[in-house]
């Protein structure tokens, strides 16, 4: 029970998630809208929350009805700001285009997964992110507790939430936290503050969510505030975990020499483009 409105009151609904049997008790449409935040409201005891997140999206749900049910939250007073999390970058980016069209209340907030082993939402939906204005708050920012440190090569679980048989248990991460120790030994700090301190850093995170079971989790994961990394730390860390993108980015980071042909532009340089014109008589 909260004594006063002195309060951040932040709501994440699993719009996606439904009573067996029953298509209305779920999903993102304007029913179950409706009803969730009016549950949470009875729940919480509180007259408005300050940002409802979309958890997941709800591909049954035509997006102009989840948005205008969403706008009709805000205007109503029960919602302050909006967000999606788990949600492709195209669809967001239909769902804002469309909400700044009919000037309805726009996304302010992107949740997703991200950390140095999961990069691949630097393809679309981060720049999405950045492009059209929403925070970005990253969950599983230690994967699991993978990227504290606690597995090595010489410490592998035996069950759990990540077997030794995991895909995510192996060489490349393993020499990504033999990296990381060695860093959070210089800086006197865990691998996991590393961790964290790398996701922080990114260009567009705004906050992360972090998950501890206990107060020596929670005050490590509050001290990776204070690491530093230096622009090296990044590169180094960087380029270990790389992600493979799907087309067209690899393509277009080619590109760049054709379209900018040994120019810098906007502080990205290129290489001189060998199938140039080398004069006026090539070029006519």
């Amino acid at each position: 029970k909260f004594p006063s409105r002195d309060r951040v009151v932040i709501a994440t609904k699993w719009l996606g998630n439904m009573f067996p049997g029953d298509p209305n008790a779920g999903g993102a449409h304007r029913k179950a809208l409706i009803e969730s935040v009016d549950h949470s409201l009875r729940r919480l005891q509180t007259d408005y929350i300050d940002l409802l997140w979309m958890h997941f999206w709800d591909r049954h749900t035509p997006i102009e009805e989840t948005m205008r049910g969403l706008d009709d939250l805000v205007t109503a007073g029960k919602v302050r700001y909006i967000g999606f999390s788990d949600t492709p970058a195209w669809k967001c980016a239909q769902a804002q285009t469309l909400a700044h069209f009919r000037g309805w209340n726009p996304l302010i907030a992107l949740q997703i997964e991200y950390s140095l082993i999961e990069r691949t939402v630097e393809g679309e939906l981060l720049p999405m992110a950045r492009e059209l204005g929403m925070g970005v708050t990253p969950w599983s920012p230690l994967k699991g507790g993978i990227l504290t440190g606690k597995y090595t090569r010489d410490s592998m679980p035996e069950k759990g939430r990540y077997p030794k048989d995991s895909k995510h248990l192996n060489d490349r991460t393993f020499n990504l936290i033999d990296t990381m120790q060695k860093m959070a030994k210089e800086k006197s700090c865990s691998v996991a503050e590393v961790a964290l301190a790398w996701v922080r850093l990114q260009q567009g995170v705004d906050s992360t969510i972090i998950g501890a079971r206990t107060m020596d989790q929670l005050n490590s994961n509050l001290r990776s505030l204070n690491v530093d990394l230096s622009a090296d730390d990044l590169a180094t860390l960087d380029e270990l975990s790389a992600p493979t993108l799907n087309f067209p980015h690899e393509f277009l980071r080619n590109a760049i020499v054709p379209t900018q042909n040994n120019t810098t532009i906007n502080g990205v340089s290129s290489a001189q483009w060998t199938a140039a014109p080398k004069n006026d008589d090539e070029r006519w």
